[in-house]
């Protein structure tokens, strides 16, 4: 022992090297190999909402999960500046995702919130990953998948952003693509389309080539350099390709945007700076459309949102604006760094418009003005700039599974009874190309591929668009990417349903690996029974909903008026009679337990509605009436009602308790919409 320490004091430098070569040879051979391969039983590709959700709830099935996440952040669009919620009809949202707006609703003080600030949004979407104990493994995108017997064993990673630990091969028995791109699927060996359908393909009418008015340029905006003289050139952005026939199918994928996040308040700016590479010609045609359309005001020019704290979420909109139209159509299938260098060009052009809006001389003062008001928001996107790293990318990949749901499944001529989630959006497509057209003998710029044809309630989404075929590959799940034509999947592509079908996917896998069968082999209807008893996947109560048009639980007096739009779920009914005669609708649910319940009802905005509404509660045993004022009716964001609360009450177990929507009173409409109880934890 004494000539040990004698070393040490006569060498100590030596030892340490030693010792750290030592430790560097422990780690080589115990640490390296255990994290460059991850064996689980689910693997999750994408750290979008739908992806962060999905991962979630393989967890809270019990099943091991890792999520690979090729950025440095989660949550996609919904943390990418996308505040301003597209719901289209809030009885679509479901589970999971309705506990994630709810639980945005307690951080700003209210029941649920669809407006809310990104940095807010990932905040929650991280404390998931953690009440889930969800493993995260950053900086990693796929290069290939290795596929037996129409399995897939393991995909191998690469790690382009700097990784301590990395790992290169993930190993599972359920994988599911969760990316906007699609990337594993197409990996995986699996079939997939991009751009439009022809109208013919599968009988629709909205997919394909499209001039209609929406977001278009008044007739009459000269598409070339010098106003008049073909010879000149087309302006920036025009296509020089002759336009094809209406409902033709082709390549084209609709344009990309950022959803961007400014703020108005002075101690949160940082100035708007004239960006990289600016060239201010690229926006003459904002100029020219202002021109022809005086009504192309700031507000119509960028569709600036109001979030919380002063903040934005900035969309496209008008003629000329936000969407960078014409330049992404080989983003779907491209490599890593021709995307990023696509995405640069988005991020430089719409800096650039921000820019351009606020300092050309040509704009109107007034334009100007507002534009200076904001600035990039210093306590967002920190990391990168104050711009957010998600390009809005609307539609890539879309798989060709064993159901492709279209344009039948949006208007409900085509119901389907294996739904595991549901869709309420308008059939939304932005522009595709920027064209020129004649008209009238005159050249002018026309965009081409808009659609925005909506009214239809809400409708399922197949379990089997989520699956490839068999044949193809067993154990994969798309809830993003899934198997949709183009129009129809406009209408599915909004972040609440990705959430929605993230957690119909893993708990699919789940059953699948329970059961060793494939993914197409799952029963459905214990996938539903799941949903619909278990939704928050913890065990606790779910909510009962009763819906106007449940006419089991919903019984009328006198006439009412059955509406179709702006209601919760496929309709609503109305009296706007004043009371002159006494009228209610009851609804009378059956509650699984007694104790406190929290009671809420739905409302629409609606200019004609009575400046009161009285309901009477009834516990079973005594009724109270309740009388609920219009002021307290607050409808905000791309919804056209909202739940208020009512109260809370203690109610029954079972059949005995129910709550009547009165005309008492009434000076105006009194709408009859739907009816929630909400167990008070």
């Amino acid at each position: 022992m004494g000539s040990v320490w004698s070393r040490i004091r006569l060498n100590p430098c030596a030892l340490m090297k030693r010792m750290l070569i030592w430790l560097l040879l422990i780690s080589s051979v115990t640490q390296l190999p255990a994290q460059s391969i991850r064996t689980v039983d689910v693997c999750v590709y994408g750290g979008t909402s739908g992806g962060v959700m999905a991962a979630y709830a393989a967890r809270k099935m019990g099943k091991s999960v890792v999520l690979i996440e090729p950025g440095r952040h989660l949550g996609g669009l919904t943390t990418g500046g996308l505040g301003y919620t597209d719901i289209g009809n809030k009885y679509a949202i479901t589970g999971l995702s309705l506990d994630f707006y709810r639980r945005l609703g307690k951080h700003y003080g209210n029941f649920e919130q669809w407006i809310f600030e990104p940095s807010v949004a990932e905040n929650l979407f991280r404390e998931y990953i953690k009440r889930g104990d969800v493993p995260v493994v950053y900086g990693h995108r796929i290069v290939s998948a290795k596929k037996v017997n129409g399995t897939i064993q393991e995909i191998t990673l690469e790690t382009p952003l700097s990784s301590v630990q990395p790992v290169n091969t993930v190993r599972a028995k359920m994988f599911i693509d969760a990316t906007y791109e699609g990337d594993l699927l197409a990996k995986a060996g699996v079939s997939y389309t991009v751009g439009r359908e022809a109208n013919s393909q599968y009988n629709e009418t909205w997919n394909g080539v499209q001039i209609l008015n929406g977001h278009q340029f008044a007739d009459g905006v000269d598409p070339y350099k010098v106003p008049g003289k073909p010879e000149s050139g087309l302006l920036w952005g025009i296509s020089p390709e002759p336009v094809a026939a209406t409902g033709t199918g082709d390549k084209k994928v609709q344009a990309y945007n950022f959803r961007i996040c400014l703020s108005s308040d002075p101690a949160n700016m940082i100035p708007i700076t004239r960006p990289e590479g600016y060239d201010s010609t690229r926006y003459e045609l904002l100029l020219r459309a202002m021109e022809k359309d005086p009504k192309l005001t700031f507000n119509r020019i960028l569709k600036p949102d109001r979030m919380p704290n002063q903040k934005t979420d900035i969309n496209n909109f008008g003629p000329f604006s936000t969407d960078m139209i014409g330049t992404n159509y080989d983003f779907p299938e491209a490599s890593y760094d021709r995307r990023a260098q696509i995405q640069r060009e988005h991020e430089l052009y719409n800096k650039g418009l921000l820019y351009f809006i606020g300092h050309d001389p040509r704009m109107r003062p007034e334009i100007r003005e507002q534009m200076l008001k904001f600035g990039y928001p210093k306590d967002e996107y920190t990391d990168n700039g104050n711009w957010s790293p998600q390009m809005y990318v609307r539609e890539a990949r879309r798989m060709i599974g064993d159901y492709v749901m279209t344009q039948a499944n949006c208007e409900g001529k085509e119901v389907v009874k294996d739904g595991v989630g549901m869709a309420a959006y308008t059939m939304d497509s932005h522009n595709c190309q920027r064209v020129v057209i004649e008209k009238n003998g005159m050249k002018m710029v026309k965009n081409e591929g808009n659609v925005e044809v909506g009214g239809f309630p809400p409708y399922p989404i197949s379990y089997r668009s989520l699956i490839p075929k068999q044949n193809e590959c067993k154990n994969l799940l798309v809830p993003v990417c899934l198997s949709a034509s183009h129009i129809a999947y406009g209408s599915i592509r909004m972040e609440p349903v990705f959430m929605v079908l993230g957690q119909s996917a893993a708990v699919a896998a789940s059953l699948a690996i329970d059961q060793k069968q494939p993914v197409q082999q799952v029963n459905v209807a214990a996938v539903q029974k799941i949903l619909r008893e278990n939704p928050l996947l913890d065990g606790s109560t779910p909510d009962v909903v009763v819906d106007d048009d449940d006419t089991r639980q919903v019984t009328m007096t006198g006439d009412w008026t059955k509406e179709t739009r702006g209601g919760y779920g496929r309709s609503l009914v109305v009296d706007d009679s004043k009371g002159q005669s006494a009228k209610a609708v009851r609804f009378a649910p059956t509650l699984p337990k007694t104790g406190q319940y929290d009671l809420y009802a739905y409302f629409p905005r609606r200019p004609d509605a009575s400046s009161q509404t009285t309901l009477l509660i009834h516990n079973g045993s005594s009724t109270q009436p309740v009388t609920l004022k219009k002021e307290t009716i607050q409808v905000e964001g791309q919804t056209s009602g909202a739940w208020v609360k009512i109260g809370t009450f203690a109610f029954p177990a079972g059949k005995k308790a129910y709550v009547e929507v009165t005309n008492q009173g009434a000076d105006g409409a009194v709408v009859a919409d739907a009816v929630q109880w909400i167990a008070v934890k």
